[in-house]
């Protein structure tokens, strides 16, 4: 099976293949329910992913009606093609992140985002969501002496804030990998592993049942205000709110002018082998994900199934059968020599959303108007932490406890340059390593 990041199937119309391993494998059922008529809400909410739901979940249970609109399916964007890493933190080390924001701002950000895998895990147990959830951290593996120097300083700045990260040696990385290519690594305890879809399934589940409305096969066309209200017209009718949220991050369109234009997109693939058997059981045998410190990183981690997923920035190529799968064959020969015959059995690619410094953003694009955006990779963390926060927000807490200031909308300069920049590096690194 391969699939892309295309969006343009017809709302309400089912897709013919699962876009990813994780749609296909999920023991969360999909959910199908198109707007059928018009209605009037507290909070309307553009986008059925992680960002959409939390706000749904959460802004129901304070009491607020919710109404998720999306155009295709829940999760169709970047939380069903997600690698699936809980993770703590951005993609910048913390102490990167406390000099850029300073010291109130982004000391309470670096905080709040460590316990977000807490959090995450605690309502994947609370809503019982079948999601494969694996809580046994996360690798971060130096490719390179360089990378290595890299883990040292971030390890030192989660350790400074009484983080359970360790760093291990090179020997230490091979035993829990079962690769000795690695330089070291960094052990994050807090994080752990998902199947993503199910993650974002289970939570429409839950937001259901607290009350809020989701309608998929629902595509939004124009946002107008109306006097304190917004008008959102979708091609099925329209909904009337006090409050907005644009959840589509890495998958936003022209619907609100310029926000489309504030970060440069950027694909990750992925490949999933066939559930391997016995000889695969020295690859993470404790159930970690690892993603390592190149400049074009790759991500590799295991299913429940003992499918090995394995990706790296860029689009699929030829699909099960073409360049990318070479790419990811060799990849893993090179790491696991012993490895029997490999069949692939799903590909995908997804979108990322990066912004010029790493850090996502927070708009407020009009009044009552807000969209989180830019998560660089991050998104079920993020995502799960800015629903919350802004459920809060629309039941009366302050700007001031966002997670970070709200930010002017601006265009990442140079975008268009840079898309086709990555593009072509990106393809480039997979031919070569191809041919390794």
């Amino acid at each position: 099976m391969t699939t892309d990041t295309s969006l343009s199937q017809s709302a309400g119309q089912p897709r013919s293949e699962p876009i990813s391993l994780w749609d296909r494998s999920s023991e969360e059922p999909t959910y199908a329910n198109p707007l059928t008529q018009d209605a009037r809400v507290d909070v309307a909410i553009v986008g059925g992913g992680y960002t959409g739901l939390s706000t749904a979940l959460h802004g129901a249970l304070k009491g607020l009606s919710c109404h998720v609109l999306e155009a295709a399916e829940i999760g169709h964007g970047g939380s069903g093609r997600n690698v699936g890493l809980v993770n703590a933190g951005l993609w910048l080390p913390p102490q990167q992140v406390e000099q850029m924001l300073g010291k109130v701002h982004g000391g309470a950000l670096v905080r709040e985002l460590g316990g977000m895998p807490d959090y995450v895990f605690s309502l994947i147990e609370q809503y019982q969501i079948r999601c494969e959830a694996t809580r046994a951290g996360t690798i971060h593996a130096a490719h390179a002496a360089s990378g290595l120097r890299d883990l040292e300083a971030r390890a030192a700045g989660w350790q400074a804030l009484g983080a359970p990260v360790r760093l291990l040696s090179a020997g230490e990385t091979a035993e829990k990998t079962g690769t000795a290519k690695f330089h070291g690594g960094l052990l994050d305890a807090r994080a752990g592993t998902i199947n993503p879809m199910g993650y974002a399934r289970g939570l429409a589940r839950a937001a259901r049942a607290a009350g809020a409305d989701i309608s998929t096969g629902t595509k939004v066309r124009a946002l107008k205000k109306d006097g304190a209200d917004w008008k959102v017209e979708t091609d099925r009718g329209v909904i009337t709110a006090g409050r907005v949220v644009i959840a589509t991050n890495a998958y936003s369109n022209d619907l609100w002018p310029g926000l489309a234009q504030s970060f440069t997109p950027i694909h990750f693939f992925q490949m999933a082998t066939q559930p391997l058997g016995a000889e695969a059981g020295s690859i993470l045998p404790e159930g970690q994900g690892l993603w390592d410190t190149g400049k074009i990183m790759f991500s590799l981690r295991r299913d429940q199934a003992g499918r090995l997923i394995i990706g790296s920035m860029g689009s699929v190529v030829g699909g099960t059968e073409g360049l990318t799968r070479r790419w990811a064959e060799r990849k893993l020969r090179r790491l696991f020599p012993d490895l029997g015959a490999l069949e692939f059995a799903d590909a995908w690619h997804g979108q990322i959303a990066f912004t010029p410094d790493h850090l996502f953003r927070i708009h407020r694009l009009d009044e009552g108007l807000y969209s989180p955006v830019g998560y660089n990779g991050r998104g079920i963390t993020t995502g799960t932490m800015f629903g919350r926060a802004l459920a809060d927000l629309f039941s009366g807490a302050s700007e001031d406890s966002l997670p970070l200031p709200i930010t002017d909308l601006k265009p990442d300069r140079g975008r268009a340059v840079k898309t086709q920049l990555y593009r072509s590096a990106f393809l480039a690194k997979q031919a070569a390593e191809s041919l390794l």
